[in-house]
């Protein structure tokens, strides 16, 4: 029968005493109980150091680190040196990776370790990664937008007319209650100036202009930015998580032809149409607060509405809306493509999506604005 754990202290000297480990320290033998074995250190006054000898020690688990913790701990409250080098070696090791010590040392370790050029060079290659993810992604694209035009895609029309649907008719009401809104605040900041001349007709044109040419694109890529950009990031990042785009893969059937392709065309399809959609919603409110609260007629800002907008406003609105649609689909598709494997990656690709998308819409604004500028229409 395995003989069982004790203990036995032998005085050394004055101020040193030897504590001998032996037999089974297992926890499902009986579980040494520090406070009575405190007792009897106590009657071994004006100790100063105390040697554990371990060459009786049979096996072990557990059960002897948490009584050697407590032994510490009683040390360091008395001030008392404990020699540990009579332990095992992987007791010994176990004891020192637990003690708070060391944690305090892997933490400052790890601190000193993360300096300004380490995290430089981990944001270099980090940026470079995703760099070469972007210029990969966008050749995929291209080598499927090649393969649709020549009917060889792999693509399934039901997912287009799904995503044709998802942005288009189920947008409506989103597009509808912002593009009023817009129209309204056009027509109030111009209102509050144009007023003191008396020309508070020419409100019209400035709520027209205003949302034909560039602001019902931008509020409605903004919109489908946080709307359809962060599902499709959702969606193909879950695909991720569940290994769906791996099984397509094994299949035979590229991801980007498969998944991309159909958001990709159907949201750059519908965002013209909703631009005209957002125009048509925000001159009604420009109407709103001009019969109302500017005393105009309806003929009278009808008419000056007409006379405003060219058909060049029209067209460059109509582009901006085109280039917001690859730029908002183009995100979010990217985004979800680099999702990582798990639930936070999912909505980590989710914000990053509407962020990167918003950013393109605004960078492409100023590029399309100061291109029009230049070339004078």
């Amino acid at each position: 029968m395995p003989q069982k754990k004790y203990l036995k202290i032998e005085k050394r000297s004055d101020n040193q005493i030897t504590i001998f480990v032996s037999g089974d320290w297992k926890l499902e033998r009986n579980i040494m109980i520090f406070t009575k074995f405190e007792k009897e250190i106590a009657a071994y006054p004006n100790i100063k150091e105390i040697i554990i000898n371990s060459d009786e020690l049979l096996s072990w688990d557990s059960a002897i680190l948490l009584f050697l913790q407590k032994l510490s701990a009683f040390c360091k409250n008395q001030n008392i040196n404990l020699d540990s080098s009579g332990l095992p070696q992987g007791v010994k090791r176990l004891l020192e990776l637990a003690s708070p010590e060391h944690q305090r040392k892997d933490v400052s370790k790890q601190n000193r370790e993360e300096n300004f050029l380490i995290e430089t060079g981990d944001y270099t290659i980090k940026t470079m990664k995703e760099i070469n993810q972007i210029f990969e992604f966008i050749g995929g694209l291209a080598d499927a937008t090649v393969k649709f035009y020549l009917g060889k895609a792999n693509f399934r029309f039901s997912d287009l007319f799904e995503v044709i649907i998802d942005s288009g008719a189920k947008s409506l009401p989103i597009v509808s209650l912002i593009s009023v809104l817009v129209g309204l605040i056009l027509a109030f900041v111009g209102a509050i100036q144009l007023r003191q001349f008396g020309a508070q007709i020419f409100v019209a044109d400035i709520v027209g202009i205003g949302m034909v040419r560039v602001m019902a694109a931008i509020m409605t890529g903004v919109i489908m930015a946080g709307r359809t950009g962060a599902a499709f990031a959702a969606r193909i990042g879950t695909m991720q998580v569940n290994e769906e785009i791996d099984a397509l893969k094994t299949l035979g059937i590229p991801p980007m032809e498969f998944i991309v392709l159909p958001r990709m065309i159907g949201l750059t399809i519908m965002m013209p149409f909703l631009c005209v959609y957002a125009d048509f919603m925000g001159i009604i409110g420009g109407f709103i607060v001009g019969i109302f609260m500017l005393d105009l007629t309806f003929m009278e800002f009808y008419l000056q509405t007409r006379q405003a907008i060219t058909l060049t406003h029209f067209w460059i609105g109509l582009f901006h809306s085109f280039v917001f649609g690859i730029l908002v689909s183009f995100a979010g598709c990217l985004r979800g493509m680099q999702c990582g494997r798990s639930a936070s990656e999912v909505g980590n690709a989710t914000t990053s999506a509407v962020v990167t998308a918003i950013v393109l819409i605004v960078i492409a604004t100023a590029i399309i604005t100061f291109s029009c500028e230049v070339l004078g229409i």
